[in-house]
């Protein structure tokens, strides 16, 4: 299978969809597990890493996951494959540029992946739209003990999984979620998150993940802590504790806004309409933001029925109204596709060759436009 076939659209689990989407775009939760009778892979030559990938990957490929599979080498790959992958959410970036054999097994709905020597042997994911760890665990823990039905892991009665790092150590789980918090940043309050999260003994990343910042208002949230507590321990306590305080604080933040601070919320929505329907050069960066207010904005209306002057403007952008079914073209949906399908690597390869970073910023200023204002596609 061809990236090509994925990247003209967003995947399941990142359109908009799922309990608390409003605010929490997806969950996750990685497995970090190891080969027991290999070192670990700061230690192993690459002729015991080829061994590992042929290995993993041929388990992988005979798993029965509901959907079709396929590989790709990543240390064969292009830069620009690479990225996008990364962009995509199905890989990271240890993974895309580290060294030596590599390579990942995706399922063509983009659900799971299986990284192969990442920084350990395996790290499996599964991914679902909105608020939905529970669910995440549920197919994860299958899909591992499918795994161990065929392999053998490095396991200590006393310690647990045995990882390269050993902040993953004992579970080898990661349990994060993707959160939309605009109306905590716009109010200043983003810090009572960092501080909340730290006092919980969370990690705060940026879109995409260890090392990269924040962007259209975009934060992941994951637990560091694996050892000497169960699985279930953490999913629970990340759904009936950490995830609930964090949307009532968006959500009062949100309220905030609307009661205290119309003014500053309408100048945020009706700048991002104005730019994003004129434009004709936007970064990616700029564009995140942009359409993070929009979004913002949707779902203060959706949830929330908010109406001020510039959220009525997005409501008639949205085709609410008489004519909705006609006019209907800016959603939820559309704005988190335009997220994805307007980063670099998205664009590129899309477009169908490299670009560079003028031609990126007026192609993806033209995918906008005619996202909003109805013109016709671009064209390669």
């Amino acid at each position: 299978m061809k990236l090509s076939e994925i990247s003209s659209d967003i995947n399941e689990w990142f359109d908009g969809s799922g309990p608390l989407a409003d605010i929490v775009i997806s969950s996750r939760i990685r497995l970090a597990r190891n080969l027991a009778g290999h070192k670990f892979l700061s230690r192993c030559s690459n002729i015991e890493k080829t061994e590992i990938v042929n290995k993993l990957r041929d388990v992988m490929m005979s798993l029965d996951l509901g959907d079709k599979v396929f590989y790709v080498s990543v240390d064969k790959a292009p830069a620009l494959n690479k990225h996008f992958l990364v962009e995509r959410h199905l890989i990271s970036r240890h993974l895309a540029f580290g060294k030596g054999p590599r390579g990942v097994v995706i399922a063509e709905r983009e659900f799971f992946t299986a990284m192969i020597n990442e920084e350990d042997h395996l790290r499996l994911q599964v991914l679902k739209a909105g608020c939905q760890l529970s669910q995440c665990a549920q197919q994860i823990n299958r899909i591992d003990d499918m795994i161990e039905e065929k392999v053998h892991f490095a396991f200590s009665p006393r310690y647990g999984y045995l990882t390269a790092c050993p902040t993953n150590l004992g579970t080898g789980i990661r349990v994060s979620v993707m959160l939309h918090l605009p109306a905590l940043k716009m109010t200043g309050q983003i810090e009572k998150f960092f501080n909340a999260a730290k006092d919980m003994s969370l990690a705060v990343r940026g879109l995409f993940g260890e090392g990269t910042e924040a962007a259209s208002d975009l934060y992941q949230l994951s637990n560091q802590v694996t050892l000497g507590v169960s699985e279930s321990e953490i999913v629970s306590k990340f759904e009936d504790t950490i995830i609930p305080e964090i949307v009532e604080y968006e959500n009062a933040a949100r309220s905030e806004l609307l009661s205290r601070q119309s003014d500053l919320l309408d100048d945020k929505i009706s700048r991002a309409i104005a730019l994003l329907q004129n434009a004709h050069l936007i970064s990616s960066q700029e564009a995140l933001f942009l359409l993070s207010h929009l979004r913002l904005g949707i779902n203060m209306h959706n949830y929330m029925g908010a109406s001020t002057p510039a959220i009525e403007r997005l409501r008639s952008l949205c085709g609410v109204g008489a004519d909705a079914e006609a006019t209907s073209r800016l959603s939820i949906t559309t704005i988190n596709r335009l997220f994805m399908l307007t980063l670099p690597a998205h664009l590129q390869l899309n477009y169908g060759k490299p670009l560079d970073a003028t031609h990126r910023d007026a192609l993806r200023a033209q995918i906008i436009r005619s996202a909003l204002n109805q013109d016709t596609q671009p064209k390669s």
